[in-house]
């Protein structure tokens, strides 16, 4: 009897940078109709190792066998060939073109836009992922252009899908429709390489994990006989934080409020915000819900200062500040972490010392118009300290940096700043597990200092781990923010959806 063989085999791969080692002989097996995590913290090695798989890096040694066949993978196109598929974390879809259209621009091969249609409506219904191809992708909401990625992979029957933290933009509801679709693929013999910081994904959907931590496979496991915990520890190497909300014993004071504000929206493909109001207190977190491209962009714009708009919509410590820009308001007391790390939070070029003056020259840095570059790097070797920014000093570049530590290091610049109020967007996306931990205990800690926090967040399990009360934005509305112990994921996942009753503010 023949010997089974592995869809995908890596034997010995590395691949090393100037200053980094990605990968150092990195071997693991995916066996066909297997459902496969590779683990592991920012900056372990995941992305760079299936980028190698996909073609998008080529590997400095080690082998690749696709059905016990020696491939050499030189660029994605020969990867969709020999059935390898790939759905990014951030999707590459153009707004203006129809579903079909989009699916199109990937295929190899001569195609009828007619018959293509037909093909993606069959495929969409067979595996229980409904689009319309005739629908233009400006029209369509987050789950429905993920879909359209999955689509377009499957149209080349892969043999080999890999996903890079698919369920990132996904309400609850549809990530139990996501699962059931790959474990259907998975019955039918497609071989899946899944990757997410999503613990308790992982153990419910994956057959095996395999764990990277410094560029180095460190063990492997049978994710449904772990526990979170275990996982994380494989991970990590080290037991992971575990969050604590001591309770806020000060005075309770609305600090950052917003009454009625409506905005349209810049560009031709945004949100207009629909009265929203709302009001974030002196020692609590609280936290808004929503998939990506529901006004979250438009709303954090007008609330850091990007954008202006009525003087009295905005209120910080009962002042008016809406028709103030950014700048001013930070002098008031506001600070904001953008979702965008690299080129919004950070400049990349630019060492760490340089990255602290953005916001924190306010902290007595400039005299007399000149920079006093001493305190500077000060601030930035405190900020590197205090929160656990690995590999780096005041002198590090902050493109160097992993997603994680560059994360921890914008946060506490902002943190140090000993704001009145703190605005974050996303602040553990695309993070691991022993960062985030990190990552939202500051922010708690910070909250209970008397500091009013408003995080807005697609990690539902994110908000119910540090938010005081919880509010959903859908499709430009605000439903009414209520405290934590009255929901559950199931109720703001319906609410992520837009079926909510808005009452009046708070």
């Amino acid at each position: 009897m023949t010997a089974p063989i592995p869809r995908l085999e890596l034997l010995h791969i590395a691949k090393r940078y100037p200053n980094v080692v990605a990968n150092e002989d990195v071997s693991l097996a995916v066996w066909p109709g297997e459902i496969h995590a590779v683990l592991g913290e920012n900056g372990a090695g995941k992305s760079t190792l299936m980028k190698i798989i996909y073609g998008s890096v080529k590997a400095d040694a080690g082998s690749v066998l696709l059905d016990g066949r020696a491939v050499r993978v030189a660029n994605p196109a020969q990867a969709r060939r020999l059935g390898i598929g790939m759905v990014f974390q951030h999707f590459s879809l153009f707004e203006t073109l129809t579903v079909a259209e989009n699916i199109a621009l990937v295929l190899d091969e001569r195609f009828d836009l007619p018959a293509l249609s037909r093909r993606v409506g069959e495929v969409s219904r067979r595996y229980g992922l409904p689009l319309d191809p005739e629908r233009r992708v400006r029209g369509l909401s987050v789950g429905e252009r993920q879909r359209v990625e999955i689509v377009r992979c499957l149209l080349q029957k892969p043999k080999l899908l890999i996903l890079d933290e698919p369920t990132s933009v996904l309400t609850p509801q549809a990530v139990v429709k996501l699962f059931e679709t790959l474990r259907q693929l998975a019955s039918e013999g497609v071989s899946i390489l899944y990757i997410s910081h999503k613990l308790h994904e992982i153990r419910e959907l994956c057959d095996r994990a395999t764990i990277l931590r410094n560029g180095r496979v460190t063990g492997e496991a049978i994710p449904r006989d772990e526990t979170a915990a275990s996982l994380a520890r494989m991970m990590i190497g080290r037991e992971l934080p575990v969050c604590e909300a001591p309770v806020y014993t000060g005075e309770r004071r609305p600090v950052l409020t917003v009454h009625g504000l409506s905005l349209e929206p810049a560009s031709p493909f945004g949100v207009a915000l629909d009265d929203i109001s709302l009001a974030v207190h002196s020692g609590e977190i609280l936290g808004i819900a929503g998939i990506s491209g529901n006004g979250q962009a438009e709303l954090l714009a007008a609330l850091s200062g990007e954008v202006t708009v009525g003087r009295e919509t905005i209120r910080l410590d009962g002042a008016p500040i809406g028709n103030l820009d950014a700048g001013e308001r930070r002098n008031r007391g506001l600070v904001y972490v953008p979702e965008e790390r690299l080129g919004r939070g950070a400049v990349p070029p630019l060492p760490l010392s340089h990255n602290a003056l953005l916001t924190a020259h306010r902290q007595g840095m400039k005299h007399w118009g000149l920079v006093r570059y001493g305190l500077a790097r000060d601030y930035a070797g405190e900020c590197v300290s205090r929160f656990d920014v690995r590999g780096a000093d005041a002198t590090t570049n902050a493109r160097a940096l992993s997603g994680g530590n560059l994360q921890k290091f914008i946060v506490g610049r902002e943190i140090m700043l000993k704001p009145e109020a703190m605005i974050v967007a996303q602040p553990t996306w695309g993070v691991d597990v022993g960062a985030s931990a990190i990552l939202r205990q500051a922010l708690l800690d910070l909250s209970r200092t008397g500091v009013a926090v408003l995080v807005v967040s697609e990690e539902l399990e994110e908000l119910f781990e540090i938010a005081d009360r919880i509010a959903v934005l859908a499709q430009g509305r605000l439903s009414k923010a209520r405290p934590r112990a009255e929901l559950d994921a199931e109720r703001v996942g319906l609410a992520m959806s837009g079926l909510f009753d808005r009452p009046p503010a708070d």
